[in-house]
């Protein structure tokens, strides 16, 4: 490459480097930094040790069981679809699998809105089950109602990778498997799910990393009766005026956040060099 050209890719890369300086790193070295001092400035690792804390590690706890709980929901519900999509006529899939995103255009705020009015005690389904003369059911303020917030929200972004990957895998193989004798329980684990791995590794990261992060969720549709480490945090800088504080439990959560992204880097790696 010419010197000419690499000065105008350098040039066109400007607009994303000042971009990711101004949005990712100087926010990161911030917080970070209020994150390792205390309120005068002083360096501390109490901020991050406040994670012990029995309120925060509850919290903590609880947004990995049901960040994990809603991962496998996704996974469950799109492997099959996801399967069923690509074994679709060109053109139809491609229908059903914009009527997925669509919902995605909508602000995530508004869709977690709707989901409330449909799960309170005066909402849509406790009307129509009042109307068929049931009794009306707890779903509003409660763990399944943040699982189920968590898993319409974040379903596609598990079922797009996996779409992807599934599709690529060339039906030749798939065949010739079938030919040597392997029947469709044989040909899906040995040779589709196999190679659909990377998609559903990138799948459960772009699943579990959101919804181990979210606060809004949980707040509207747990009543802010069930706090989630997200929840916790959002205080400490919304309520508390804490950043300290707030700053050394984000840290915690980043190392987690990073320890997923390293095992499915790893992970995805592996499986790209048995492929």
């Amino acid at each position: 490459m010419s010197k000419t050209r690499r000065l105008s890719s350098a040039f066109l890369g400007l607009p994303y480097i000042f971009w990711a300086a101004a949005f990712i790193v100087i926010p990161l070295i911030m917080v970070v930094w209020y994150g390792l001092t205390d309120e005068n400035g002083a360096f501390t690792f109490a901020n991050v040790a406040a994670i012990a804390d029995p309120a925060h590690s509850k919290a903590l706890l609880m947004a990995l069981l049901l960040s994990f709980l809603a991962t496998v929901v996704c996974f469950l519900l799109a492997y099959p679809l996801c399967m069923f999509l690509v074994e679709l006529q060109k053109g139809s899939d491609s229908f059903l699998t914009m009527l997925l995103i669509v919902p995605m255009w909508m602000n995530f705020l508004l869709r977690t809105y709707a989901w409330q009015s449909i799960l309170e005690k005066t909402g849509i389904i406790n009307t129509a089950l009042t109307a068929l003369g049931f009794a009306p059911l707890r779903m509003i303020n409660t763990n399944g109602a943040i699982i189920l917030g968590m898993v319409y929200n974040f379903l596609p972004f598990m079922v797009l990778p996996i779409y992807n990957a599934l599709e690529k895998i060339d039906k030749n193989v798939i065949n010739a498997a079938r030919d040597l004798g392997a029947d469709g329980r044989i040909t899906f684990l040995r040779v589709i799910f196999p190679l659909s791995l990377p998609g559903v590794i990138s799948g459960v990261t772009m699943v579990f990393i959101p919804a181990l992060t979210t606060f809004v969720v949980s707040s509207l549709l747990g009543g802010g009766k069930i706090l989630l480490i997200g929840n916790v945090i959002e205080q400490e800088f919304m309520v508390a005026y804490d950043w300290n504080l707030g700053s050394g439990l984000s840290l915690v959560l980043l190392i987690f956040i990073i320890i997923n992204v390293v095992i499915s880097a790893v992970t995805e790696k592996g499986e790209e060099a048995k492929a």
